[in-house]
């Protein structure tokens, strides 16, 4: 393969991920001084391509980064006015009373939004401050400096034929230096699992848990729409299976958000998150909201779980771990957005601290303290219990324990508990398929259900198919030979977007085909994988969903 020399170009702070925390870090560092040279690096095709959210948005963080965002055009526009939680059954539910929730489960002063639009709106706001953003650019490589700390990327590479060839429109992309390098990746980013092993960040932390996010956007009979209402559910169609639950938002102009989250610490592998998703539609207050509707967007992405326990040491020679990328999600209130923002906030104010003294590439130390004993770890330190809870004694006993745990932590400062802690990774927790019976699914009806290939196209994704797969296989044998005949090929059910099939045709051997075409960058093949065997990679820039208003 030939070496190309690779431009370069000088940042003060180099930026990984259009999402919240990365555009609040540069949104920061420009206000702090606006003659620090910042850019941001976003793999999607705009900003806002590969957001994917809820979301109801706590506006703590846009409150502490930009006060005045209410009078800027921001497009946060619908208060939550209604807050329903519901115990489902297969034909009924049970309403859990709101008095009943601690405070911190109460949504009142929360919004509505479209985190993807929001993010374009963010942009905006950093480009009249100039930050240079640089949407189409997937990162692919770390680069390092001469005492092993991270000092760049490489970004923009473009042209590898399928075999991993250099075509004849190939560019070997350029390195981009910064005096600190910030990863905000989102969830199981691929820069950011590299950092985590090399410095050895998560040493110290707990396993980190994952679920499934799925959604779709609604356009409903306006009678039936009442926006700002949001509404949780746990039970059905889930069972036993697996944990998870589902959210449906208002938000305006007739649309709903509809989504399921499927925890990924299931055992059997028979389980098809994707399928629980289209089941759940079918319950009878579901069916009766979306009647006469259409679905008119769909995607997914996994969910960092682990929660406070789970934070890896956020700061490595050179940079540091911004919002999902560090796990800082608040899983009982199916929130991170705020802490993903009040994080770039907090990396941005230690980089100027560091540069302003002469500092370059060396461990923002204080940016991991401050993390830990400020509002984020605040924010996720009363919440800790929940989801440990509920993997080891399920969904009755996470209601009943871990909410009286959520009370003592309100009420108290403190656990009774103590840390509990998650035991297994989600890939360990897969077990053998010996123990279970496959699981029969209903057929989608095409009006309110659907097959996963169809609502793919509702993402609108795309990959050149002229270059490499971005998912790689550490050992391309053992799909059929350990995957399939020891955990019925599970691949084929927990990716959202139909990525993998076993291809059985007779008298041959089985073949392990991967559709990359089809995916939505969600992850969770990189996580779920019983044989870890999955490694997600970036595409080329721009490739992906495309989402609109997610």
């Amino acid at each position: 393969m030939t070496e190309h020399a690779r431009e370069s170009m000088e940042y003060d702070v180099v930026i990984v991920g259009a999402g919240p925390a990365g555009l609040s870090a540069a949104i920061r560092l420009k206000q702090l001084d606006a003659d620090l040279n910042v850019v941001v690096l976003e793999k999607g095709s705009e900003v806002g391509a590969h957001i994917l959210s809820g979301a109801v948005l706590d506006p703590c963080g846009l409150d502490a980064l930009l006060p005045d965002w209410r009078d800027m055009g921001a497009p946060i526009t619908v208060p939550v006015k209604e807050d329903n939680f519901y115990l489902l059954g297969e034909g009924g539910k049970v309403r859990i009373p709101n008095v009943l929730m601690p405070k911190l489960m109460n949504n009142h002063g929360n919004y509505i939004v479209s985190m993807g639009n929001v993010c374009r709106w963010m942009a905006e706001q950093a480009e009249a401050l100039g930050v240079e953003i640089f949407p189409g650019m997937s990162c692919s490589e770390l680069v390092y400096g001469e005492n092993g700390e991270v000092k760049g990327v490489v970004a923009g590479e473009f042209g590898r034929n399928p075999d991993g060839t250099e075509g004849p429109g190939y560019e070997p992309g350029m390195e981009l230096h910064g005096k600190y390098v910030f990863l905000g990746e989102g969830v199981r980013g691929s820069l950011s699992k590299q950092v985590i092993a090399k410095y050895d960040l998560a040493a110290k932390s707990d396993v980190q848990k994952y679920g499934l996010g799925m959604k779709e956007i609604w356009e409903i009979d306006p009678a039936r729409h009442r926006a700002g209402t949001v509404t949780h559910t746990m039970g059905w169609p889930l069972g036993s299976n697996a944990g998870g639950g589902s959210f449906i938002y208002h938000l305006d102009n007739n649309q709903v958000y509809v989504g399921f989250v499927v925890h990924l610490n299931y055992e059997n592998p028979y389980v098809f998150p994707y399928m629980e998703f289209q089941r759940f539609k079918h319950h009878p207050m579901v069916a009766e909201l979306l009647k006469g509707g259409k679905r008119v967007a769909y995607g997914a992405r996994a969910i960092s779980e682990g929660g406070f326990q789970s934070i890896p040491q956020t700061a490595f020679p050179g940079g540091a771990l911004l919002g999902c990328s560090a796990g800082l999600v608040n899983v009982p209130r199916i929130k991170g957005n705020h802490n993903a923002m009040l994080s770039g906030k907090l990396a941005a104010e230690k980089a100027f601290e560091a540069i302003g003294a002469g500092r370059a590439g060396d461990v923002l130390e204080d940016y991991d303290r401050d993390l830990r004993k400020g509002p984020i770890g605040e924010d996720l330190r009363k919440v800790k219990n929940v989801k440990p809870l509920w993997s080891r004694f399920g969904l009755t006993a996470s209601l009943a324990v871990g909410g009286f745990d959520m009370w003592c932590q309100q009420i108290f400062g403190g656990s009774f508990l103590g840390t509990l802690k998650h035991g297994k990774s989600d890939a360990e927790a897969t077990r053998k398929h010996y123990a279970y019976q496959p699981i029969d699914y209903p057929k989608p009806d095409g009006t309110l259900s659907f097959d996963r290939l169809t609502n793919v196209s509702f993402s609108f994704t795309n990959h050149e198919e002229n270059q490499p797969a971005h998912l790689k296989l550490k050992d391309p044998e053992i799909p059929v030979d350990v995957n399939l005949p020891e955990y019925a090929g599970p691949s084929a059910r927990y990716c959202p977007a139909g990525v993998y099939e076993f291809v059985k045709e007779e008298g041959k051997r089985a073949r392990f085909v991967i559709n990359f075409q089809n995916c939505v960058h969600c992850k969770t093949c990189d996580i779920k994988d019983p044989s870890q065997n999955i490694v997600w990679t970036v595409p080329q820039g721009g490739d992906g969903p495309n989402y609109p208003n997610m």
